[in-house]
């Protein structure tokens, strides 16, 4: 499922996810924490991968279209959760 959202929104979110909540995420759903981080604007292509996030450049930090929302759904149900 894609989502499209602004990138200023995403980093929001990523924002105000509780300590350890990347961490959480990566483990949840077996991935590298980098490649979460970048899911959420990061840019460690070093040591994460990169998970369907395409920026367009743009007011409010551009528009992202996210091919998928596992990470962005984990996200909201810490944030539901805390």
């Amino acid at each position: 499922m894609t989502k499209t959202i602004t990138f200023n929104k995403l980093r929001s979110i990523k924002d105000r996810l509780p300590e350890g909540s990347i961490r959480k995420i990566s483990k949840e759903l077996d991935l590298n924490v980098e490649t979460v981080r970048n899911y959420f604007g990061g840019v460690n292509y070093k040591e994460g991968k990169s998970v369907g996030i395409h920026v367009e450049q743009g007011p409010d930090g551009g528009i992202v279209e996210l091919d998928d929302t596992t990470i962005l759904d984990c996200a909201f149900r810490i944030l539901e959760e805390a």
